[in-house]
């Protein structure tokens, strides 16, 4: 699924190649992945200039501008499976693409899922700060008081709090997996629980993980591509994600995998030792 360093990957993408450039057409092949009717959608959207790129945690958000009116935005969510690219007109459609916005005769966006999970939507200004201000402080962008202050007294797992949206936007079980075995603490440990000095060695994690992510342009397994259709390069570089069994890179010790609210979690049982009290499962 999509994250932080993904998404901003495609959001760098989307500066390069579509700023500036007007929506001349829209076609939607699959009305499932639009927010509301396809006609008024299209009708909202065509003819306005993409004059700015935002993104908070793992969505993303066009600014359209249209002379004397005012602005739209064109909020995209990837889901687990989509793809954003900037593609040839002429260029053979993929399975499972569903939205087309022609940026000129030669090119267009096409946004492909094959899941279809992801959505597309049209909204106002006032809507899209009502949706962005759903999720808590970006991961990228979060202060360490922002990021110490949330963690006070939670007595969840550490992991699920890193994944929760509404906390801490961003972060999926990629990255939360990596930064939890770059500071040392337990998958399990409760936040509320972790020492101030951990704490602080856990922001730290989270924000040089991602750098690092982003600068390799993510992580590809299978369906993850940049604005441009390639993988990511930050998958040789995972420490502990999905590599169950494997020696540690830091110790040689085999990397575990354990199930934390329904989701993979992946450690090191030598590196992030278990603390006395954990957080409680639900079986």
């Amino acid at each position: 699924m999509p994250e932080l360093p993904e998404v901003e990957t495609v959001s760098q993408g989307l500066q390069r190649h579509a700023l500036g450039r007007r929506i001349l057409a829209v076609e939607v092949r699959h009305p499932g992945v639009i927010v509301g009717p396809p006609e008024q959608f299209a009708a909202e959207i065509e003819g306005r200039a993409i004059v700015a790129v935002q993104r908070k945690g793992k969505a993303l958000a066009l600014e359209l501008s249209a002379e004397n009116q005012p602005p739209r935005y064109l909020l995209v969510r990837l889901g687990m499976t989509g793809q954003f690219t900037v593609s040839a007109r002429r260029a053979p459609l993929e399975p499972h693409t569903h939205v087309l916005l022609a940026l000129g005769e030669r090119e267009e966006l096409r946004f492909r899922d094959v899941r279809r999970f992801g959505r597309i939507r049209s909204c106002t200004p006032e809507e899209l700060e009502a949706a962005f201000g759903r999720l808590g402080p970006d991961a990228q962008q979060v202060t360490e008081e922002q990021f110490l202050s949330a963690m006070r007294a939670r007595r969840g797992a550490i992991k699920s709090w890193l994944m929760n949206q509404q906390l801490l936007a961003g972060l999926g079980n990629i990255y939360a997996d990596e930064s939890l075995f770059v500071a040392r603490i337990h998958p399990l440990a409760q936040p509320g629980r972790v020492s101030a000095r951990k704490a602080r060695r856990l922001f730290k994690a989270v924000r040089k993980v991602l750098e690092h992510a982003v600068k390799l342009q993510g992580t590809s397994f299978r369906d993850y591509v940049d604005i441009e259709g390639r993988p990511g390069n930050y998958a040789q570089r995972l420490r502990v994600y999905q590599r169950t069994g494997k020696p540690c890179r830091r110790c040689g010790r085999p990397i575990r995998r354990i199930v934390i609210a329904g989701r993979s979690s992946h450690f090191c049982p030598c590196c992030q030792p278990r603390p006395r009290q954990i957080a409680k499962q639900k079986h």
